[in-house]
């Protein structure tokens, strides 16, 4: 534990000394990337070291002398340690480069600040271990990313992003107070062990309430409205840790709550369940119905919380059932794929961070032909796709094949139980179509063709800040897919933290058949890649002719006639209207000399819709009725005090 404590601290120093170099820029960088990746690489190191052993140390450092700051650190905790320092280490080496405007120095010292106040606030989070300790954590890292989502705050859009991402982490931060708030009423304590001696019914109502505070962060629907509109307005390499990191930490919380409360009913697998099916499907279809990359990419996000949130609910199921198989093969495979998202989704966010920083736009339509022009990030951005539609030999691969073998033990169980892993297949089986039509539609519409724009036709790719990591997290989501035991292990060696009495729990049955089939791929994909060298040497020294696409007899194409990115998912999007509507602009064509016209569509998101019809205009309405309290009369203004004043009083004495 104090290794923690020491990595944090030097995390932090990176936050803190850059202050020291603002006019010294390029100093003032390599100070805040150089304090921030060691230290995370320390957390790292001592994260994988504590996952391996059996130890649980814990610490507690006095707090304003009434509390107590409890830290605990167990398999769990190391778990997601080991995912928050690795990103975190990889994403300050990204910002380097990233954040190159000296003339915009004491922002940028700004936001390492804030990077380092989340990375410390993560880190802390998953290791503390009473009420108070916990909730101080979680409103560090709400603020501290919320900073960093308004980075650019001139922007009124990033602005309008930060606002509603602090209404939702705040609305959030209430039901979790609500939730501890009942636990300590029930048991007067503040610590975390106090939770199972609570009665059945209390339980249920501190799960529910928990899991809307803890699905506002990850991202569960309807709680998920935020998510795109802050991962696009922050910079990119803050995206990446935000999406691939810090929404888990809502995941943890759902799964640390279930240890603690140590009552495996199936209610509450049934709920996780649930939600993860319509969260993982609604964020696919709408991540397909995206112009917008990052925007898009923040959609996928949320599909993946849903596969993670259909893991976690077969686990919690088998627990149920007293099948422990079904229980290690969900919560392995959950977690497992909380590590491989955080590699997928980080070089993504990556990958789009280096298109954006080249071209200056995130807009599909705008862009095309990237891959010639810039060969590392279409190559390593295209690695990200297929690891995170689930193909092998790839990470995404690993985890989802243990959650479908989860769902396959499930269903020869009887009664709901059936019924619910019987969606949880069909579901997964949904996602991972749409995923791969939304990752080939942003493949080929953006990396492949021509460029639409010119934007597009100017760019480079340079940066060896930005290239690096991008190239370590491809070659991680291979590795993982090629060598998924070591990584299987480390997510059964989670699960056993949370200590569900089965005692040890082999799965010598899967763990080798998914690196055989992870294998047979590698080989499918070498032989390609030989034939390509192949190729390659026998035209060596040899002319080869260009020539246009063949049109159909149409011999002058142009780059206007490729598919968009609203024509791709067109056909698809039009099967989900009814979740997914279109709204479309498109003024009529008239008169003899009709004026210039355009086009625009976009999918809707019934959640966001609903959520302003139902409760942000009524609230406004509300609030516009109640404007004449504030007139601007300070005798007016002294009497509610006196007024709060009795009032207070008559509750006081009475």
């Amino acid at each position: 534990m104090s290794y923690l404590f020491l990595s944090v601290s030097i995390v932090l120093c990176g936050g803190i000394l850059p202050f020291l170099f603002i006019r010294q820029f390029n100093r003032m960088r390599a100070v805040a990337a150089f304090f921030t990746a060691t230290g995370c690489l320390l957390g790292l190191v001592s994260a994988v070291l504590l996952l391996a052993g059996n130890d649980q140390p814990t610490i507690s450092v006095g707090f304003l002398s009434s509390f107590t700051l409890d830290f605990k650190a167990d398999g769990l905790s190391a778990f997601f340690l080991m995912v928050i320092f690795l990103i975190s280490f990889l994403a300050a080496i990204y910002g380097y480069h990233y954040l190159d405007k000296p003339e915009r120095a004491v922002r940028i010292a700004a936001s390492h600040l804030f990077f380092s106040l989340l990375i410390a606030a993560m880190a802390l989070v998953v290791t503390a271990y009473n009420i108070i300790t916990f909730l101080l954590c979680w409103e560090i890292m709400s603020l501290a990313s919320f900073f960093l989502v308004v980075h650019d705050h001139e922007i009124e859009e990033n602005s309008k992003a930060g606002y509603l991402y602090a209404v939702y982490s705040q609305v959030g931060a209430l039901f979790l107070l609500a939730a501890f708030g009942i636990m300590y009423a029930s048991t007067g304590t503040l610590d975390f062990a106090a939770a199972a001696s609570l009665s059945e019914p209390t339980k249920i109502l501190v799960f529910a309430l928990a899991f809307v505070g803890f699905g506002s962060k990850a991202g569960v629907f309807p709680f998920h409205a935020w998510l795109p509109h802050a991962h696009p307005a922050a910079p990119s390499h803050i995206s990446a840790l935000m999406s691939g990191v810090m929404i888990k930490t809502g995941v943890y919380g759902i799964v640390r709550l279930y240890h603690l409360l140590a009552w495996h009913t199936p209610l509450f697998g049934q709920i996780v369940i649930i939600a993860g099916m319509i969260t993982g499907i609604l964020g696919v279809i709408y991540a397909l119905g995206q112009q917008d990359i990052k925007r898009m990419l923040a959609y996928s996000s949320v599909e993946n919380i849903g596969i993670i949130l259909i893991a976690l609910g077969l686990g919690m199921i088998g627990v149920a059932a007293g099948q422990p198989l079904i229980a290690v093969l969900g919560f392995a495979g959950g977690f497992l794929h909380v590590l491989n998202h955080s590699l997928f989704k980080s070089l993504l966010f990556m990958g789009a961070g280096m298109v954006l920083h080249q071209t200056g736009t995130r807009a599909m339509d705008q862009l095309g032909g990237l891959i010639k022009r810039m060969p590392v990030t279409g190559s390593t951005f295209l690695i990200g796709s297929l690891a995170i539609a689930g193909l092998p030999p790839f990470n995404g691969f690993v985890s989802e094949f243990l959650i479908y073998m989860g769902g396959f033990r499930g269903a020869a169980l009887g009664k709901s139980y059936f019924v619910l892993s019987v969606l949880a297949i069909i579901s997964l089986a949904l996602i991972g179509g749409l995923a791969l039509a939304a990752f080939t539609k942003v493949n080929g519409v953006v990396f492949q063709g021509e460029p639409r724009g010119v934007p597009a036709q100017n760019a480079a790719e340079h940066g060896s800040g930005m290239l690096v990591p991008m190239v370590i997290l491809a070659a991680a989501c291979l590795i993982v897919g090629l060598f998924p035991t070591f990584f299987m292990a480390l997510a059964i060696r989670a699960v056993a933290a949370l200590n569900l009495g089965y005692g040890r729990i082999p799965l010598a049955p899967f763990v080798p058949l998914t690196a055989n089939i992870t294998r047979a791929a590698a080989l499918f994909l070498g032989v390609l890649v030989l034939l390509w060298i192949l190729r390659s040497f026998c035209y060596r020294g040899k002319t080869i002719t260009q020539a246009g696409t063949w049109g159909c007899g149409f011999t002058r194409p142009t780059a206007r006639m490729q598919y968009t990115s609203s024509s791709f998912a067109a056909s698809i999007l039009n099967f989900f209207s009814t979740v997914a509507p279109l709204k479309e602009e498109h003024p009529a064509i008239k008169g003899r000399f009709p004026a210039p016209t355009h086009y625009h569509s976009q999918i809707q998101d019934i959640a966001e819709l609903q959520i302003t019809s139902l409760i942000v205009r009524p609230v406004i309405f509300l609030f516009d009725k109640l404007r004449w309290l504030q007139h601007g009369e300070i005798h007016m203004y002294i009497g509610y005090i006196l007024l709060a004043i009795v009032v207070a009083l008559v509750f006081v004495f009475q």
